[in-house]
């Protein structure tokens, strides 16, 4: 059970990561000509504009059992992950 739990965490971490990039082909590839005095072929260069991503933490008070053997319940505040992703912005290299 275990297991299954880390491997679709890391297949989610690894959707979440490919999902936040914006790949632009800035240059066009090229095959090699082909005969036997061999030329070099032209690899395509790519422009990647990666998202912004903060991992910050911020106070938020919750309700959080009691300490003692009784069932109460009290308010406190304590720290939780904020998750901030800004997206690259479009910008069509290939108009």
């Amino acid at each position: 059970m275990k297991r299954k739990m880390i491997y679709s965490a890391m297949l989610l971490s690894a959707v979440a990561t490919l999902s936040a990039c914006d790949v632009d082909q800035t240059e066009e590839g090229e095959l090699p000509d082909v005969d036997v005095s061999m030329e070099g072929g032209n690899m395509p260069e790519y422009d990647v504009d990666t998202a912004d991503v903060s991992v910050e933490s911020k106070e938020v008070e919750m309700e959080v059992p009691d300490v003692d053997v009784d069932v109460d319940t009290k308010t406190e505040t304590i720290s939780v992950p904020d998750v901030n992703v800004d997206m690259p912005e479009d910008d069509d290299v290939n108009d």
